[in-house]
């Protein structure tokens, strides 16, 4: 059974930094990407990192480029997402979730509320 478990969420003041976890049981997890989605009150879901497996490359979206940082742990079947200079327009749930070639797996989500 697949499981994904997020941590690391909270309440921060703007400008402060969390760090989120995302452990991964049941699947091969050295063998695919990781991403990081999230979704804030009354909006869709949308993208924000994904962590290659390939040389462990990262990319985002534009609006956390600079501040945030997703890595990987392979021997640890985790993923991490470090998040500086937060702004109250980061204020979301956000979830790790990982696909192989015929199913996506998702975490159940953390809250993360940044105040002004």
């Amino acid at each position: 059974q697949v499981q994904l478990v997020e941590s690391g969420g909270g309440l921060v003041q703007s400008g402060g930094s969390l760090r989120l976890s995302c452990v991964v049981s049941g699947f091969p997890f050295s063998d695919f990407a990781m991403n990081w989605f999230r979704q804030a009150p009354g909006k869709e879901r949308e993208w924000v990192a994904l962590v290659d497996k390939i040389g462990k490359r990262a990319r985002y979206r534009d609006s956390v480029k600079g501040r945030f940082t997703g890595s990987r742990d392979d021997a640890k079947n985790t993923a991490y997402l470090q998040m500086d200079s937060l702004k109250p327009e980061d204020t979301a749930t956000y979830y790790c979730t990982i696909r192989d070639y015929s199913e996506s797996y998702w975490g159940q989500g953390t809250q993360v509320i940044v105040s002004p």
